[in-house]
């Protein structure tokens, strides 16, 4: 056999990577990824009642504050019954007429510690129905043991 009869019968080398494999496991981390990036966020503990916040300051000085008390009652302080418990309809109409009067009120929230928190939320939800922008909450600034 000659040279070139050889030479012709070698194979030639391929100089390319083979990325499947890396695709491989690029899908996989992207599944493991998906699946504990929610269960991160759930579990916070969070204490509202109790909390260092800046004050709210709005430019007519005026804002609805809607109390939500230990029995789930909420009370608004505008109108004339402000220490009557109200229902949600007519939360919502009191905050729609304020709004629609001046549409830059802030609206607060102020729950207490010991209410369900879904009754404060229920609250916000309700605000932000009426047309509120933005719907903050009153705490009360954290206890200190020592000076």
């Amino acid at each position: 056999m000659s040279r070139r009869a050889r030479s012709r019968n070698r194979r030639r080398l391929v100089a390319e990577i083979n990325v499947v494999p890396y695709i491989d496991v690029m899908l996989v981390l992207l599944v493991i990824f998906m699946v504990t990036a929610p269960m991160i966020t759930m579990g916070v503990k969070v204490n509202l009642p109790r909390a260092q916040a800046g004050a709210v300051t709005s430019e007519s000085g005026d804002s609805v504050v809607i109390s939500v008390d230990q029995f789930g009652d909420y009370y608004i302080d505008i109108g004339e019954d402000r220490d009557q418990p109200v229902g949600e309809e007519a939360l919502f109409e009191r905050i729609g007429k304020v709004l629609d009067y001046a549409p830059q009120t802030p609206v607060l929230v102020k729950g207490d510690s010991a209410v369900d928190y879904g009754r404060v939320v229920n609250a916000m939800v309700i605000a932000q129905a009426a047309g509120a922008a933005e719907v903050g909450l009153i705490t009360l600034p954290p206890e200190h043991d020592g000076p």
